[in-house]
């Protein structure tokens, strides 16, 4: 690990380099912001779709597989305190290759989701400006959108931190203020909590809500830019989810309750059941759908350029993605790379099928994750401060594989041909870099 001379000019390089500028509220709020991104937005039409009266129920089914997770990325996250996330924890329970593969596996979530999300940004920017569905200016308006986000992030954590806490409270107001109002005039009754919906249906729509709950283990990528991450991690994580599970199933259960039937042909869900409520709030929803969507696309790449930071220091990409520039102290080639091909496939791709690979992709990463914990646990590994202990010893890890096993299993041919796709090419980019490693050490 190296650094620049003070006042040298040029980049730095290694986690020394980083700023540890994130505090407990803001990473609370950047794992709340990237969690609540588009999912909420776009699934309570999609599961209404495949579930009828019972979707709520997948969000409560959700909610029990997530918790087990959320409780081993606190667990293991208290514990590997340097940035990476997924790639970090699973490296140092298994060995650089595991460790590989969840950082490739979290790259192709985190780049499906970008992209699928951005699609999204422009599906609700149409209802305003409906010129924008058309190839050309959706294209234009797609490499604006991803410009604004490499500029904001090139220009350090801090002014990072700030927006993602700003664009939180922006999105986030809204939503809780729909819920509340929403619950005291419709109540529960658009809901039927005892019907039992089919494997397939409550399959996919599982995946779906897996999306939806997925973005901690992109928040918690830069940890090595978190003070005191033994502490704040594990808080931070278990109070966004609780926070994020009452607001998706208020959300749910409100949009039941306004709009009847007319929930599964809807585009905008949020905003129609708003304007349906309280007619200006039909454009209010509408404008927080869009800021909610860039706020998840702005911790997205914060979160995914840390990543490709990581992968860089440790020598299995180019180590140009492991420098960090000196005014900024901001991997900046990383934020460039996942900027630009988030964008191209946001430019060729469509939210749901995308969110389709994404969730799917989570599933097998929160595997690898649950099994770091255990595993660090077991053998006590440690960096700095008291880390946080999984009660029961193996039993919480147990649940989160057994949970993400039943998910997975529903995934389609298409979806597991696009996962492994991606993952066998990324293992030929490990070969390759071990290789020339190898050769020269030789």
């Amino acid at each position: 690990m190296s650094a620049s001379a003070p006042g040298s000019p040029g980049p730095l390089h290694g986690e020394g380099a980083l700023v540890r500028a994130m505090g407990p509220v803001v990473l609370t709020a950047a794992i709340v912001n990237i969690i609540v991104g588009a999912g909420i937005f776009m699934l309570p039409a999609l599961l209404f779709t495949r579930m009828g009266s019972a979707a709520p129920l997948a969000f409560l089914a959700g909610a029990v597989a997530i918790v087990p997770i959320a409780l081993c990325f606190a667990a293991i996250g208290s514990r590997a305190l340097a940035t990476g996330g997924p790639y970090t924890y699973v490296g140092v329970a298994f060995g650089p290759f595991a460790g590989f593969l969840a950082g490739a596996l979290a790259w192709i979530c985190n780049l499906a989701s970008s992209a699928g999300v951005a699609a999204a940004l422009l599906g609700q920017l149409a209802h305003f400006v409906p010129s924008l569905a058309a190839p050309v200016p959706r294209a234009a308006v797609l490499v604006l959108v991803y410009g604004l986000l490499v500029a904001l992030n090139a220009f350090g954590i801090r002014l990072g931190a700030r927006a993602i806490l700003a664009l939180a409270t922006l999105k986030l107001t809204p939503l809780f203020v729909l819920a509340a109002i929403g619950l005291l005039l419709v109540g529960v009754d658009g809901v039927d909590w005892i019907a039992i919906p089919s494997w397939s249906a409550l399959g996919t729509s599982m995946v779906l809500v897996m999306f939806a709950y997925s973005g901690m283990e992109t928040a918690l990528i830069p940890s090595g830019e978190v003070r005191d991450p033994a502490r704040h991690v594990p808080r931070a994580t278990l109070a966004a989810i609780v926070l994020v599970v009452l607001l998706y199933v208020g959300i749910q259960v409100v949009c039941q309750g306004v709009l009847g039937g007319d929930l599964a042909g809807s585009t905008a869900p949020i905003a129609a059941a708003a304007g349906t409520l309280w007619t200006p709030g039909y454009g209010l929803l509408l404008a927080t759908a869009c800021v909610s969507m860039a706020g998840f696309l702005m911790g997205n790449l914060l979160g995914s350029s840390r990543l490709l930071f990581a992968l860089g220091r440790d020598g299995w990409l180019p180590s140009a993605f492991g420098r960090v520039s000196a005014r900024h102290h901001v991997p900046l080639l990383a934020i460039l790379a996942h900027g630009a091909i988030g964008c191209a496939l946001a430019i060729a791709g469509s939210f749901e099928t995308l969110a389709l690979i994404s969730g799917g992709a989570n599933c097998l990463l929160y595997v690898g994750v649950a099994l770091a914990a255990w595993q660090a646990q077991r053998k006590d590994l440690r960096e700095r401060g008291a880390p946080f202990v999984l009660p029961g010893g193996p039993l919480i890890p147990l649940l989160a594989v057994l949970a993400m096993a039943a998910i997975v299993a529903t995934l389609t041919q298409a979806e597991w041909l696009a996962i492994a796709l991606a993952l066998a090419g990324l293992v030929v980019v490990y070969a390759a870099l071990r290789g020339l490693r190898a050769r020269r050490r030789g």
